[in-house]
């Protein structure tokens, strides 16, 4: 099941939040050996500071987080307009208030199966989860930057996106700015992909997806 945490009661989930971090460095440092900082094992960036609203996939037997990500709206800072401007062509930006951004998509890695075989439930319950609160927020586009690996995961979970722009490369990895539509037709193509048959929120995530 997908929780979510906003800025309000981010106290509330001191502990779920350090284990987000934590997985985020096993993920982006260890794993994938992006540039990114990590302090105490724990991979935080300024855009953590700026009220995201965090998705959460926990083990509902084992109480285990097991992924997650985060949500910024583009009227404020993000990623793409702020770190990786150079996807977008000269000019131009991307800011709505019907667009948010999808940033610091993780899974734990020691859940995490070959991508370009085989697609991971906890994967396809996250984006469930973006496009379910989108749906509850109102909005109508989800944009996000992510490389050649994620492209793959998008492919077998039915997940097109627009991509924004021209892709590049960026350090060793060919990167993209993609628009994902918000739309009930979207849930139930990576429900299908993912072979999920009922909501991925639970009460708290959707009391908080519609005061979001």
């Amino acid at each position: 099941m997908i929780e979510i945490i906003q800025s309000s009661d981010r106290h509330l989930h001191a502990e779920t939040l350090d284990a987000i971090y934590r997985m985020r460095a096993s993920v982006f440092k260890d794993r994938l050996n992006w540039d990114v900082r990590v302090e105490n094992g724990r991979e935080i960036d300024r855009f953590d500071d700026c009220d995201p609203l965090y998705l959460v996939s926990r083990n509902q037997e084992t109480g285990r987080v097991e992924g997650g990500l985060r949500l910024l709206p583009t009227t404020g800072p993000n990623m793409l307009r702020d770190v990786f401007s150079v996807l977008l062509p000269d000019g131009e930006v991307v800011e709505s208030p019907l667009i948010w951004e999808s940033s610091r998509f993780a899974i734990d890695p020691n859940l995490a199966t070959d991508g370009s075989r085989r697609l991971h439930a906890v994967t396809t319950e996250l984006l469930c989860g973006i496009v379910e609160v989108g749906l509850l927020a109102g909005i109508d586009f989800v944009v996000s930057v992510y490389d050649a690996r994620m492209a793959r995961i998008f492919k077998l979970a039915n997940c097109p996106a627009d991509i924004i722009g021209v892709p590049t490369r960026i350090g060793q990895v060919m990167t993209y700015a993609g628009l994902f539509e918000i739309s009930e037709e979207m849930r139930q193509r990576i429900a299908s992909a993912g072979h999920i048959n009922a909501s991925v929120l639970n009460g708290n995530a959707r009391y908080h997806a519609v005061a979001a």
